[in-house]
């Protein structure tokens, strides 16, 4: 396996990473390809082309490591999420399905390593308490971001419609990445009608105009 490539695209390193975020690209590589136990901070310095004690100079402990891996996950999702993206509500539901199933396609694709490397951590959050409270404020800023979407496109019951999201969209992305289905990747078209149909139940009574163009219009 090659240590991850500096890059300017949202499932890689970023151009001129700074050496905690090289480290922490190493470590969800390492997530992804062995599982929790192939990490371990040697491995992360001959991943990352790092000199040997290079990790644990920026993460000592394990629990450190594991924290700075979440840190980077968030920051890595953040950009195959685009939520920079989003839509203005007042786009409507076409182009909120657009946004949702780039970016569910996105971590089904070119990103997947990321993805899986996303699992191991939330498994491992569920043993670990103080990784936990981590990995959960990671995933804020997104769920707050659609709330704030579902709300203003006249959703009745934005909490619950956004958990239906997302659960709709993990597993879809566990399914088809870890699951049954890790031999058939959806079209992008595919994910789109699925997320379409999926607001369609959820925002037609709320903002019916959402469904011919902008709501409000």
């Amino acid at each position: 396996m090659s240590a991850p490539a500096a890059s300017s695209g949202p499932s890689g390193a970023a151009f001129g990473a700074s050496r905690a975020d090289l480290v922490a690209d190493a470590a969800l590589a390492l997530l992804a390809e062995r599982g929790m136990r192939g990490l371990t901070h040697r491995a992360v310095d001959g991943l990352a082309g790092l000199p040997q004690g290079s990790t644990s100079n920026v993460a000592r402990t394990r629990q450190a490591l594991l924290e700075l891996a979440v840190r980077r996950l968030a920051d890595r999702e953040a950009r195959v999420l685009a939520l920079h993206e989003m839509p203005d509500p007042r786009a409507g539901l076409e182009a909120l399905a657009d946004a949702l199933a780039l970016a569910t396609h996105r971590a089904l694709t070119r990103n997947r390593a990321l993805t899986l490397a996303r699992y191991e951590l939330a498994l491992e959050a569920t043993r670990r308490p103080e990784l936990r409270a981590h990995f959960d404020a990671a995933g804020a800023r997104f769920r707050g971001q659609l709330g704030t979407l579902v709300t203003a496109m006249g959703s009745a019951d934005p909490a619950r419609h956004v958990l239906s999201l997302v659960a709709w969209a993990d597993g879809l992305m566990f399914s088809c990445v870890a699951g049954t289905f890790h031999a058939e990747v959806p079209s992008l078209q595919d994910v789109r009608s699925g997320l379409r149909e999926l607001l369609d139940g959820m925002l037609d009574d709320g903002c019916r105009g959402l469904r011919e163009g902008p709501c409000g219009g």
